[in-house]
């Protein structure tokens, strides 16, 4: 059998050293194409050696701007800072080749066969995905052709995929329970300003179904009301029947630049997310304009909601409730844990594949990674009952055969 060789898990390469994300401009050779900026702003402001021989017709200086000011939001400002770690790395491992800057872009296959083999089997398969996305996403903004043999990209792609060392690979990211939001409930002080909004917070992503990163701000003060929810954002809509919904309008997405609703219903029992948010609203009184989950701070200060506040006080509240016996010592849960955790609930009260997708605004069936990792779903599917047969049949969805 003929085996592979790859790069020692726990060390880099010695013929590449790629720079940190916090300080990517520290290993690269000094050069005027690269002016110092921030990770965000490298994909515009790093030009390629070859742009300024591009033909743009009659476009001028002004034109061409902007341009690439309008292609840019095409990626959400996350996306860019990943894309900018990612063009930083592959400018490092140009400089250590002795790459010519004109032979940067356009990239050739060659090129980018090199660049994702020499990270592979040292860097998690989806850096490497995002590193290449990265320079993709350079040349596009810049307007130099991308033309790569694909067939070639895609298999190294996937190698890098399997060559992933087990230090990167992400520990499975348990799920939220009922259970655990109620022992949650039990540390948090509800009438404390900041407790109230991270209380509301962590009901809404659970029965909403929604990202971490919807309801909350990524700094204090990076909130923008064009991006993030607002107090008027928040709304009770009904149905002819009169069933009620609390829905939260998102003015953009990681997956929306139109926008999206998160929705969800009034519970029985402590874990009721329309309570948790009426009682933020009772004490924290958040006006229209400002932030869904405004709070006082410590320093006496009005503040949204960031995400690190708010998983830094759940980190906390899970070690005491841990300490307490109220939740398990090997769990540890993360931001996505809530979208997990709300998707599993939904579906272990068998309501359907199709309305759970639909709650959780996924537009493929990636979601069905759940389903594989949690036989409690599927069991009352799989039981041997008169008349069950055409009923899962409308309710499951198809699960292609080799999919992971």
């Amino acid at each position: 059998m003929t085996t592979i060789s790859v790069a020692p898990t726990n060390t880099r390469p010695d013929h590449i050293s790629l720079p940190r994300r916090r300080d990517a401009t520290t290993q690269l050779q000094p050069s005027p194409l690269r002016p110092n900026c921030s990770a965000k702003d490298r994909l515009t402001l790093w030009a390629p050696a070859s742009a300024s021989n591009t033909n743009h017709g009659p476009l001028s200086e002004e034109d061409r701007e902007r341009v690439k000011a309008v292609l840019a939001q095409a990626w959400a400002g996350s996306t860019q800072e990943t894309y900018g770690a990612g063009l930083s790395a592959f400018h490092a491992f140009c400089d250590k080749k002795g790459v010519p800057e004109d032979a940067r872009a356009p990239a050739s296959t060659d090129l980018m066969v090199s660049f994702v083999a020499t990270l592979a089997g040292t860097y998690a398969g989806s850096t490497i995905r995002n590193y290449f996305s990265g320079v993709r996403a350079w040349h596009i903004l810049h307007r130099v052709a991308w033309v790569l043999d694909k067939a070639t990209m895609d298999t190294i792609l996937k190698a890098a995929d399997i060559t992933t060392p087990e230090t990167s690979k992400r520990s499975q990211r348990l799920p939220i329970t009922v259970s655990d939001l109620l022992a949650i409930r039990q540390i948090l002080d509800l009438g404390n300003s900041r407790d109230a909004a991270v209380w509301a917070c962590a009901t809404s992503l659970f029965y909403g179904i929604a990202r971490t990163g919807e309801l909350t701000v990524r700094t204090i003060k990076e909130y923008n009301p064009s991006i993030h929810p607002r107090r008027c954002n928040v709304s009770e809509q009904s149905d002819r029947r009169g069933n009620v919904v609390t829905a939260i309008y998102i003015p953009r997405t990681k997956t929306s630049i139109k926008g999206e609703e998160i929705s969800f219903a009034q519970q029985r029992g402590l874990s009721d997310p329309v309570a948790a948010l009426e009682n933020h609203f009772r004490i924290n009184a958040p006006n229209d304009s400002e932030h869904i989950f405004m709070h006082s701070t410590r320093r006496s200060s009005r503040s949204p909601l960031s995400r690190s506040i708010f998983l830094t006080r759940l980190k906390d509240v899970c070690q005491q409730a841990q300490q307490r016996g109220l939740i398990p010592n090997d769990n540890h849960f993360s931001g996505h844990s809530f979208r997990i955790g709300g998707t599993l609930e939904y579906l272990l009260r068998e309501v359907s594949f199709e309305v759970v997708k639909s709650m959780g605004r996924w537009a493929s069936d990636a979601f069905q990674i759940y389903l594989r990792k949690h036989a409690q779903i599927l069991a009352p599917y799989l039981q041997d009952k008169e008349g069950f047969g055409e009923f899962s049949r409308l309710a499951m969805p198809s699960i292609r055969a080799g999919r992971r």
